[in-house]
């Protein structure tokens, strides 16, 4: 991954286009980016040539039609970005982001069977 991971929310929605798809081309992004804004063909070009410039996306240019790849998984720019909003938002408390996610949000019951499953591994580990 890039040194500097600062994709704006709409490189962040390519991006996340990208890692369901795996790599698309600029018209496939597109089609996916119009169902939710109105944006022109010509501006998620622009965003997907800037993104290549930036690193976030490789572009294979072997035919006449690129192909963009995600640089990096969905996992990591997660774990980066949750990192910096504990450290920033909530003064590098877990607990905090916990506590205003599950409080602002209905998780599922799959959800929260998850997050006890982990605090028991958690507990355990230490």
């Amino acid at each position: 991954m890039s040194k500097v991971f600062k994709p704006t929310e709409s490189e962040l929605e390519i991006l996340s286009i990208l890692w369901e798809k795996q790599n698309a081309t600029v018209r496939e992004v597109h089609r996916v980016v119009q169902l939710t804004k109105d944006i022109g063909y010509t501006t998620t070009l622009k965003l997907m040539q800037i993104m290549h410039e930036k690193g976030l996306v490789t572009r294979d240019e072997s035919s006449k039609t690129h192909i963009y790849t995600p640089c990096f998984n969905k996992e990591k720019a997660q774990e980066q970005y949750i990192g910096k909003m504990i450290k920033t938002l909530f003064s590098g408390s877990t607990s905090q982001l916990v506590m205003q996610a599950l409080g602002n949000h209905n998780p599922s019951q799959h959800d929260l069977n998850e997050i006890k499953q982990l605090i028991k591994q958690l507990e355990n580990g230490k």
